[in-house]
């Protein structure tokens, strides 16, 4: 996809005019209203009185389009293979290296290390080895009584609703 968007320079808006999509991939009106049946995922926003508008995402699926068809040779049924392909979600099976790339399962490894070290130093309390709990990761003891309510603090200090009035 690089390398279409390296010979089509696609200008930095969010929506185009049909007009300006066959100028900028260099296609005739007719060819561009062919691929919008072909393709119905170019997705044309169609206004009721005005111009059929394209966004920058259709524009490059255009040139894409324009790419497999002249440069690559594909037919129109090979195009839609292609995208169908390219679309087509990743099978659970397939190998993690094929998915990631080179080193895939070195790089994965040592992520799964670091995640583990960092669980290792949230899950235990400084040097006693006590796993954290709950409470006291938000800074109370396990053991800690719950803080109190206002009613509760008012009568423990000797103060009523009542006397306060």
């Amino acid at each position: 996809m690089a390398e279409i968007a390296g010979q089509v320079e696609i200008p930095k808006r969010a929506l185009f005019k049909a007009s300006e999509v066959c100028e900028l991939v260099d296609v005739k009106p007719y060819v561009l209203r062919s691929w919008e049946a072909e393709f119905p995922e170019l997705g044309i926003v169609k206004t009721p009185d005005g111009p059929r508008t394209y966004r920058r995402v259709d524009v490059e699926r255009v040139a894409r389009i324009k790419h497999l068809l002249v440069v690559e040779g594909l037919t129109m049924a090979g195009v839609r293979r292609r995208f169908e392909e390219e679309d087509a979600p990743v099978a659970a099976d397939a190998p993690i290296e094929e998915l990631l790339g080179q080193n895939a399962r070195e790089r994965l490894t040592e992520v799964k290390r670091g995640l583990r070290s960092i669980l290792e130093m949230l899950g235990t309390n400084g040097a006693d080895g006590r796993r954290l709990t709950a409470a006291a990761a938000r800074g109370r003891s396990a053991a800690g009584p719950a803080p109190k309510s206002r009613e509760v603090r008012a009568k423990a200090s000797g103060r009523s609703k009542r006397a306060s009035r």
